[in-house]
């Protein structure tokens, strides 16, 4: 899914960063953990609430409706349905600048097997009318719930910063189509546009009590490409009378992985994945078509073009190699363009991060290939920065490293992050993220 971050820390350093990170007073800011810790239960709470009853994309009135009564509480603005299910807060203390900082909201379609007291049972519907079960495997429940504590302590310390603060819940980010939503329905007209937006988002990656930054690009763009390959059927037991699309299929899945390994520089990130193959009913019968769908991940334009360019041509390619009675069908669907983390926003933030939690728990890491669509706000003129907040128990973390075995991770029916130094780490570093360009 994603590059990795390889932290090479013994098990009792990774316990001490995570304590240090916990200890340090944020006296610059006016904030120290003493606050966090007395937000915490609230914050708890809420997270155990949100992960035992998730709602799939476009379908989060529940967790919408939660979030919106306690921001109301707490004396912000709050606007509902922007988008679908939206959520804006709008907090205004005085003239300075204005900031934005987003949690998504949706879970996924994922059966949750993690055991916890509070695992999920939930099951929904659908938009296809089918019944599928409900998990927050990708760590949206703790993007809320940290979310909720930074804006409790924000309204708590307003003597420490000036501007306006604008809190979004943003649905669908899992189906790459909320942000889009929330601003055509007028996310940056309807309300003070900002001078700068802000979100983060757990790793599985790292441990908890570490927080991860990576300037410029930080999340590729995404295309989905759907391929139609068509022959001629006809008896399985009689291949001569037939133009067999399996065989090209096939014969095109692997060509394609030749594009990444031959076409692109080693030196550009750029992901080809088949994950759908569809074709033929029975062992006996060859069928006129199969379907293939693909996942394209790239950073650049250029690289971007040159893949979706090249899909097509093998595609056509293979086809007439394999004498097709016409040319395959090749549609792309853009899903989602690359996150670009601003370097200089980024070089701020991550100041103010190390300044909050300790040098040694911030740290810059390599870029991912899992994709964000917190990329609209940057492409809608806003400098943007997304950073990563480890999830992972430290001693699990430090003897996975040590074994080189593999953790569950991010859309895993395992992932259950580490849940106190995970929420308090995140509140801590959104603060510091804040009050670095709301303070005073």
């Amino acid at each position: 899914m994603k590059s990795r971050f390889v932290a090479v820390l013994g098990c009792s350093l990774l316990i001490a960063v995570v304590a240090a990170a916990q200890a340090v007073p944020v006296a610059r800011m006016g904030l120290s953990t003493t606050q966090v810790n007395a937000v915490y239960p609230d914050v708890e709470a809420l997270y155990v609430d949100l992960h035992r009853n998730p709602e799939l994309s476009l379908h989060e009135q529940h967790t919408a409706a939660k979030l919106a009564e306690r921001m109301k509480a707490l004396g912000y603005e709050v606007t509902t349905g922007i988008g679908g299910t939206g959520v804006v807060a709008v907090l205004r203390n005085g003239s300075g600048p204005t900031v934005l900082l987003r949690t998504d909201m949706d879970a996924l379609p994922i059966q949750e097997k993690t055991g916890l007291p509070y695992a999920s049972s939930v099951t929904m519907k659908t938009d296809s009318g089918d019944t599928v079960p409900v998990m927050h495997a990708c760590g949206h429940d703790i993007h809320m719930s940290s979310w909720y504590g930074t804006a409790k302590l924000m309204a708590a310390n307003r003597q420490n910063w000036h501007g306006t603060l604008i809190m979004i819940g943003q649905p669908a980010e899992e189906t790459l189509s909320g942000a889009s939503a929330m601003l055509k329905d007028g996310l940056f007209t309807r309300f003070p546009k900002p001078n700068f937006a802000l979100a983060i988002h757990d790793d599985a990656t790292l441990p908890a009590g570490q927080v991860g930054y990576t300037p410029g690009y930080s999340m590729p763009a995404n295309d989905w490409v759907d391929i139609t390959i068509f022959g001629r059927g006809g008896h399985g037991a009689q291949p001569q009378d037939t133009v067999d699309p399996i065989v090209i299929g096939a014969r095109t899945v692997l060509a394609l992985q030749t594009i990444v390994s031959r076409e692109i520089n080693p030196r550009d990130p750029a992901v080809i994945t088949v994950g759908v193959f569809h074709g033929g009913t029975k062992a006996n019968i060859i069928p006129d078509d199969v379907k293939l769908q693909l996942t394209v991940r790239s950073y650049t334009p250029e690289v971007r073009k040159h893949l979706l360019a090249s899909i097509e041509r093998i595609a056509k390619g293979e086809a007439l190699a394999g004498g097709a009675p016409r040319e395959p069908l090749v549609q792309v669907t853009p899903a989602v363009n690359a996150t670009y983390n601003d370097p200089e926003l980024t070089k701020r933030v991550a100041a103010a991060l190390r300044n909050a939690l300790g040098e040694a728990s911030v740290a810059e890491i390599p870029p991912k290939m899992v994709v964000e669509d917190f990329s609209e706000f940057s492409l809608a003129g806003v400098p943007s920065v997304i950073f990563w907040v480890g999830g992972v128990e430290p001693a699990k973390f430090a003897a996975a490293k040590r074994s080189g075995s593999i953790l569950p991770g991010l859309h895993s029916s395992l992932w259950a992050p580490d849940r106190e130094p995970t929420l308090k780490t995140a509140i801590m570093a959104e603060m510091a993220a804040l009050l670095e360009v709301l303070g005073r």
